[in-house]
């Protein structure tokens, strides 16, 4: 697996711990400890991202399941777009070999 891949599936563990402990809204925030989440590179990543924020109380977060949809929508544009590269890449390549072979 890539760093990114690893990161990636780092940062869905994180989230779904936020939403199985139901630290959704700001009032319903917690603290790190008590999810059992340090902060790591990916919770950091998280939060630059607002997806996790500061709850209303110091030292909680939540999670905000609107900013993790639009960023995992963000994620598979950016992978459509890289598939799309690769195929155009792809087919490039071919013609270009078929016009070496003639």
């Amino acid at each position: 697996m890539t760093a990114a891949a690893v990161i990636a599936r780092r940062e869905r563990h994180i989230v779904e711990v936020f939403v199985r402990h139901h630290a959704t809204t700001a009032d319903t925030s917690r603290p790190l400890g008590a999810l059992g989440v340090d902060e790591s590179l990916p919770f950091h990543r998280l939060v630059r991202m607002a997806v996790i924020r500061p709850g209303r109380d110091p030292g909680t977060y939540y999670v905000d399941e609107m900013s993790w949809t639009a960023e995992r929508a963000r994620r598979k544009r950016m992978m459509v777009v890289l598939l799309v590269i690769v195929v155009i890449g792809l087919i490039g390549s071919l013609l270009a070999t078929r016009a070496v072979v003639r």
